[in-house]
């Protein structure tokens, strides 16, 4: 079976060269669309990074993630949304916050899977979780 492109990037959920730089890239890519970086857990940070930002803007759920993330431009966004929302087990329109880090993990986790085709691997989206700041797991 052939290795997706995202998984062959170290880049699951496909982020797109940008000016934005990240740790663990490898730069250049040799990619043309998108980018590469060195192991699965920093392309999930990069993501996770990238998800702050989004939530520092206000896209706050997982119907507004997926509408900027996979645009119907490009994407059967409805369909990206669905399966998100079940995959993770969250509601489309649950409100995240920046001590969301569970649920964002769930979320990503199901991205993955929408991205690549195949389930991701959790330990290396929690990797990636733990590796950034931006968002934080609410303790108890």
């Amino acid at each position: 079976m052939a290795i997706s492109r995202g998984l062959r990037n170290n880049n699951p959920l496909n982020i797109r060269n940008n000016p934005d730089k990240f740790q663990g890239e490898i730069k250049p890519s040799t990619d043309k669309a998108f980018k590469q970086f060195s192991t699965p857990a920093y392309g999930y940070r990069a993501a996770f990074v990238t998800l702050g930002t989004y939530l520092s803007r206000g896209k706050n759920t997982i119907e507004k993630i997926i509408g900027s993330w996979a645009p119907p431009s490009e994407n059967n966004t409805d369909g990206y949304i669905e399966k998100v929302e079940r995959w993770s087990g969250i509601s489309r329109n649950k409100i995240l916050t920046v001590d969301s880090g569970e649920d964002y993990v769930k979320i990503v986790i199901a991205m993955s899977r929408v991205e690549n085709g195949v389930p991701a691997v959790p330990t290396d989206v929690r990797n990636g979780f733990d590796l950034q700041n931006k968002i934080k797991t609410h303790l108890y």
